[in-house]
């Protein structure tokens, strides 16, 4: 479980006032203000897991041998990986791939016929929370789970910003804070926190967490083609488990879904068999355009998974 609210480390909090980091308003959403709660890191080792951690570690030395200024592939690697513990795993244990997001309630990501709570389209994905209405755009579900795909979509991302404004005359600190504003969860100087501590301490390597963090790439014969598909099961999630506790987020976690890209599009596919509706149900949005706003759902008209032989088929 996530743990309580956590104080400011005094030197933290001097640096967040230094370079002007925004602070809580009370009129700020519950969701919002319960991410800035969650997102101080507990002390002691920063694990992430080892497969991810080499991905995040190439997507790094690519970006830094295209930057635009001096940044060495362990700077690089520390902007890519600072976000994702105070995102979602607070405890410092190995940031989940899987990672659905459960601070996102609207009405609009919700299955409109009802048919089981867990259906339900989670916008943010992965140990970044790469979010449709942002840096995840134009990623389906499966790419924001892939450790490597989703680094190469932060790298440039964070890499890029900080030499922008380095460029532009700002300190190191202020452009780290400039290449973390993405993220909710860096606003009030968490993702600097954890940066000083992966340079005073670095990482350890989880060696159970693998690159699709439990996600099970698989083939799915769906509207008369066969295509690469996903599974995304939260219970066989690997990494910090703290976004599987029900009542964790104003967000449902959501059933067991499959996911691929067809025709521009991000598709989600839930079987009745794993969510106990009367039947299976479909959401589907254009690639770059925000869940939020976009969502078209049906009834399933059938998805046979060829891998392990279920549904249709």
């Amino acid at each position: 479980m996530v743990s309580g609210r956590r104080t400011r480390p005094v030197a933290v909090a001097a640096a967040v006032l230094a370079i002007g980091l925004p602070a809580i308003s009370a009129g700020e959403p519950d969701a919002i203000r319960l991410k800035h709660e969650r997102a101080w890191v507990d002390s002691g080792p920063l694990e992430f897991g080892a497969e991810p951690h080499a991905a995040v570690r190439a997507a790094a030395a690519d970006a830094a041998a295209g930057a635009d200024c001096a940044v060495d592939v362990d700077t690089a690697a520390r902007l890519v990986l600072a976000p994702t513990w105070p995102e979602v795993a607070a405890s410092g244990s190995a940031p989940a791939p899987m990672t659905l997001s459960r601070y996102d309630d609207g009405t609009a990501l919700a299955d409109p016929g009802r048919r089981s709570p867990g259906i339900f389209f989670s916008p943010g994905v992965g140990a970044w929370q790469l979010d449709s209405a942002g840096l995840g755009a134009t990623a389906t579900a499966a790419a924001a789970i892939d450790t490597g795909a989703a680094a190469r979509t932060v790298a440039p991302h964070v890499v890029g910003r900080y030499c922008a404004e380095l460029g532009d005359g700002s300190s190191p600190a202020a452009a780290r804070a400039a290449a973390w504003s993405s993220w909710y969860a860096c606003d009030e100087g968490a993702c600097e926190d954890v940066y000083q501590r992966l340079l005073d301490e670095g990482v350890v390597e989880d060696g159970t967490v693998g690159r699709h963090g439990g996600a099970d790439p698989r083939r799915c014969h769906y509207a008369g083609a066969t295509h690469d598909c996903a599974y995304v099961d939260p219970a066989a999630a690997q990494g910090d488990e703290a976004w599987r506790v029900p009542g964790y987020g104003p967000a449902p976690v959501p059933d067991p879904f499959y996911v691929l890209a067809l025709g521009g599009e991000e598709v989600r596919y839930w079987l009745a068999v794993d969510t106990g509706a009367g039947t299976d149900v479909v959401a589907s949005r254009e690639l770059g355009a925000d869940a939020r706003e976009s969502l078209r759902w049906s009834a399933g008209a059938g998805l046979c998974d060829r891998t392990a032989h279920r549904g249709r088929c």
